[in-house]
This record gives C-alpha cells, sequence and structure tokens, in this order.
C-alpha cells in the first residue's frame, strides 16, 4: 500500500475508553518542510549558478548535443555496455558453477580468477589489453605440432573497441560470478535432494532446477550491473574506443569547450541511465510478482492436503494431479 493509500485510510476519529468519540489529530511535522524547504533552496542555488555562468556558453552545449561524432559515440557506448554485460553474465554463470563445483582444481581456478579481476583497477585492465602486442606480437591459432592455423597482427586485433570489451567483460565475470553463487545458494537444497532422487545428473539438475529458479534472484542485479557499466565505458577514453566520452574528448581538443562537452556527455550519460533505470524497474517488478505468486500461490498438491484434512472428498484426477505436482 503506499504512502498516499495509507494517508487516506486513517482514521478520522475513534472510541475512548467510556465509549466517547475522541477525534484523531495527525501529527505536524513542521521541521521536515524546513529541511525540505532548504534543500530545495540549496538545489536552486546550484541549478541557477550554473544556468547564469558566464563560463558556459549553453549556446554551444546545444549544437553539440545532437553532433553526429556525439551520436556515434552513443551507439558504440551502448555496444560496448551490451556486450560486455552479456560477456560477464555467461562467464560469471560458468565461474559460479566451477567455484560451486566439488572439484577443488575448478574451485581454485574460479577464486583465482575471481581475486585477480576483483582485486585490480578497471583502468589497469583496460591499459593492458590494448598493449598486449608489447608482450605478443603476433597471434597465432593452428594445429598443434602442425604449420596448419592463422597467425595476426596483435595491433590489428586488440583495437580500443575489442580491449574495451575484453577489459569491461572479464572484470565484470568476476562480479557477475559472486551474484550467480549467491541466487543459487539461494536456491533451498530440497530441490537438489528431489532432482536427484529423481536420477538427474548434476549438469541436468544445474539447468533444469536450479538456474531457472536462481534467474528471479539473478536478473534484477544485472539491471543495476549494466547501468553501472554504462558510466564505466567512460574509462575507455584511456584506449580511444570512440564510445561518447572518448568523441567528447576529441571534440574538445580541437576546439576548447571543454565544460561544454562534458555538459554534453554528461546528459546523455544520465538520458541513457534513465531509460535503462526504467527497464530495470520493470524487471525487478516483473520477477518480484512472480516471486510472490509462487510463495502465495497453493498448488495442487496443497489444496489435496487441504481438502483431505478437512474431510472433503477427493477424486481421483485429484489424486493424479497431485502426483504430477509432486514429480
Amino acid at each position: 500500500m503506499s504512502a498516499a493509500t495509507r494517508r487516506n485510510h486513517r482514521p478520522t476519529q475513534l472510541s475512548g475508553p467510556d465509549g466517547a468519540t475522541v477525534p484523531v489529530v495527525a501529527l505536524k511535522h513542521r521541521e521536515r518542510w524546513v529541511l525540505g524547504a532548504l534543500a530545495a533552496a540549496v538545489f536552486l542555488w546550484l541549478a541557477y549558478t550554473m544556468a547564469t555562468n558566464p563560463n558556459i556558453r549553453w549556446g554551444k552545449v546545444a549544437e553539440y548535443l545532437f553532433f553526429p561524432k556525439i551520436i556515434d559515440g552513443i551507439w558504440i557506448t551502448l555496444m560496448i555496455s551490451v556486450l560486455a554485460t552479456v560477456l560477464g553474465l555467461v562467464l560469471g554463470v560458468v565461474l559460479a558453477v566451477m567455484k560451486l563445483s566439488v572439484n577443488p582444481v575448478l574451485n581454485w581456478l574460479s577464486t583465482l580468477y575471481i581475486w585477480f579481476f576483483r582485486g585490480t583497477p578497471v583502468l589497469v585492465q583496460l591499459i593492458f589489453w590494448y598493449n598486449l602486442a608489447f608482450l605478443f606480437p603476433t597471434l597465432v591459432l593452428k594445429i598443434p605440432f602442425t604449420n596448419i592455423g592463422y597467425l595476426w597482427n596483435t595491433n590489428d586485433v586488440m583495437t580500443g573497441f575489442t580491449a574495451a570489451l575484453l577489459g569491461l567483460g572479464l572484470n565484470l565475470a568476476a562480479y557477475f560470478a559472486e551474484t550467480v553463487r549467491a541466487g543459487i545458494q539461494a536456491v533451498d537444497t530440497g530441490q537438489t535432494e528431489a532432482a536427484y532422487a529423481l536420477g538427474m545428473t548434476p549438469g541436468k539438475r544445474m539447468r533444469k532446477i536450479v538456474l531457472p529458479q536462481a534467474l528471479r534472484i539473478i536478473i534484477p542485479p544485472t539491471g543495476n550491473e549494466f547501468i553501472s557499466m554504462l558510466k564505466t565505458t567512460s574509462l575507455v577514453y584511456v584506449v580511444a574506443g570512440n564510445d561518447l566520452m572518448t568523441n567528447a574528448s576529441q571534440i574538445y581538443k580541437q576546439n576548447n569547450l571543454i565544460m561544454e562537452l562534458l555538459i554534453v556527455a554528461s546528459l546523455w550519460y544520465m538520458v541513457m541511465t534513465a531509460i535503462a533505470t526504467f527497464f530495470q524497474s520493470k524487471l525487478e517488478a516483473h520477477y518480484g510478482a512472480e516471486a510472490v505468486r509462487l510463495v502465495r500461490k497453493p498448488g495442487v498438491l496443497l489444496k489435496t492436503v487441504s481438502a483431505a484434512k478437512s474431510g472433503a472428498p477427493r477424486g481421483d484426477d485429484d489424486v493424479a494431479a497431485a502426483g504430477k505436482d509432486l514429480s
């Protein structure tokens, strides 16, 4: 129930101990109005200071807001964000399964990966991938013990876009792995025991039973990671990945409109974040409501047991449906 609905449902009067009517008077929270007025005044002052600052040419902000190079940077930013998030999610699921594995080697490798990528700054990882040619001037893919294969120049392969995708995606996988692991462990252990009782292999149990239920917990935080990724792409500036921040910096290096182009970039980041936040709220509402329905909605088995306790007759169809519900 919303706050407005609760206010509308407040009683206007109550009955006292002697049966007399006692009016209900809402408390006057004057300090809330005072604090709200102060906060609004500070915000309006800051907005007025920015709007009237003579060192900001707002006409140039409007001119570059839809500049072709800025729009191209927005598309690259969105592309890097989506691809890096998908790469991080897929690899994160693999790492989470490895960390939960009873195989000590897989568990150790997953733990080492997560520790390394969470322990080093994203900026360092981006620069490392972009300068990979210092370690491996060429990249070779061939059949072992033969000369059959392909050879690439590392500088041709490891462009700013590729370095950004690897640096952000591999780093995000370490964080996703912990999110996925928490989602998997949140699934009731009885589900696992039931899967084993049905003769499922560990792999099939994970694919058919555990992961589909864990997705209700995993997917909503994915929206937060994507929103964070939209802003983290600004670090791609150091490897010239042609994203929004890179293109904005290239423009202001030519015309010296530093603050104006930073405002343009900030406005677009806020627009993208607002759109992503809207869809994230819808995603959370959908999966949250689904989880509540699963908890509150009685299944066929529960209805059958309740009917048996109440002494109501139970037909063969009900028994069969209860058996299906158990399976």
